[in-house]
């Protein structure tokens, strides 16, 4: 990327990224798929204008359909990202870079960090998000954040098969004796939630990367990632069942869809 990029970065300046292509293979149109009456987009973009935090939620997405749904919920859509960059192999790199190459040449102005939030982990407390924020504000040495919560299963203890038929463990330095051990014996392990993600604009345009060695580990409460149609099930399952402040924004400011 263009280092002359690095001049245009507004110190202080938070701006949420919210990534919704179309196209999603494992539940067709995922990211506008209906929850208690409103589309799994509008979370996000709900649990961004809540934050005391965030200047400005963008939607980068393919879709003209996604981009009106995005603009009804309050978010902006300056621009459409390109097919080129929308498949099913597309990186999460190529669209940051994108947007951070379109604010500065549109607009001359890019924010000092991006809030990533993914539209297919709707459920978030805005108490929770914020803190993460400030976790990133006051560690200059951090290249970025991720979330993740505890895994309940150790991945220590699986195993892989060898072309003979047989499991071995997935590490090349353990038994599979050892691999046995109770789970306490193997160090804790964190899957990562897309509750909320941090990204540091100087460090992508200077590297080319999004996250970086020094990643700060935020651990966020167990969560539901949409990746399968029983997904969606469990997640209105729980919103039945727990109080959703970003539900209860969307319930006062919009009109339930059908």
């Amino acid at each position: 990327m263009h280092t002359d990029i690095l001049h245009k970065i507004e110190k202080g300046s938070i701006y949420a990224i919210i990534p919704a292509r179309s196209g999603s293979k494992g539940v067709k149109n995922k990211n506008i798929q209906m929850l208690c009456g409103y589309p799994m987009l509008a979370y996000s973009i709900a649990a961004a204008k809540l934050s005391a935090k965030i200047k400005r939620v963008i939607v980068t997405t393919d879709s003209d359909e996604y981009a009106q749904i995005a603009n009804k919920y309050g978010a902006e859509t300056p621009f459409m990202r390109p097919a080129s960059i929308s498949g099913d192999h597309s990186t999460d790199i190529e669209f940051m870079q994108h947007a951070i190459n379109w604010l500065y040449e549109n607009e001359s102005v890019v924010p000092e960090f991006f809030v990533h939030l993914r539209p297919t982990n709707p459920i978030r407390k805005i108490s929770i998000m914020d803190s993460a924020i400030e976790q990133m504000l006051n560690d200059d040495t951090a290249t970025s954040l991720r979330s993740g919560h505890l895994a309940g299963n150790t991945p220590f203890k699986w195993f892989q098969k060898n072309d003979e038929g047989y499991f071995h463990s997935i590490l090349g330095d353990r038994t599979n004796d050892e691999a046995n051990n109770p789970r306490q014996a193997f160090p804790a392990v964190y899957i990562p939630d897309g509750y909320v993600d941090i990204l540091r604009t100087s460090f992508i345009v200077e590297n080319d990367l999004m996250h970086g060695s020094r990643m700060i580990g935020f651990v966020s409460p167990d969560s539901v990632d949409i990746d399968v149609k029983s997904d969606v099930e469990l997640l209105e399952y729980r919103m039945q069942k727990t109080h959703s402040e970003i539900l209860d924004y969307l319930t006062i400011h919009y009109k339930k869809e059908p």
